[in-house]
């Protein structure tokens, strides 16, 4: 038989286990905001595990020189590629919800857009992404 102070150790265990849990999924999801800036001539910017979407685009905006453009990721990742032979021609971003997706679709809407040596220029993952 159990003894009933072992019997409220394991319960107490157990509860701290789940409210340290609890815990990590709420800090894992409030900072889990992001975002991507894309300019011309290979120009960009990233931001990651911020506490709001806006500010991850306002800190993305500032490192990116130039005007660029901001995509915003949520538990995502997202990237840049560029057309090697002209790095002012075209390009491609994607975002999604592993690397692999957004390296892809990144590199073949470089190429869609008439670029002849695509590759990837930067990348990024927001939290769990």
């Amino acid at each position: 038989m159990i003894s009933t102070v072992a019997a409220q150790r394991r319960a107490l265990i157990v509860l701290v286990l789940t409210l340290l849990l609890g815990a990590s999924r709420f800090i894992t999801e409030t900072w889990a905001a992001g975002a991507f800036a894309v300019g011309k001539c290979g120009a960009y910017g990233q931001a990651f595990d911020y506490p709001a979407e806006a500010a991850a685009r306002a800190a993305a905006l500032k490192q990116c020189k130039g005007d660029c453009t901001a995509v915003t990721m949520k538990r995502a990742c997202a990237a840049l590629s560029v057309d090697m032979a002209n790095p002012c021609g075209a390009h491609g971003y994607a975002v999604a919800p592993k690397i692999s997706g957004s390296l892809n679709a990144a590199t073949r809407k470089c190429y869609e857009f008439g670029g002849k040596e695509c590759v990837i220029r930067a990348w990024a993952c927001d939290a769990k992404g």
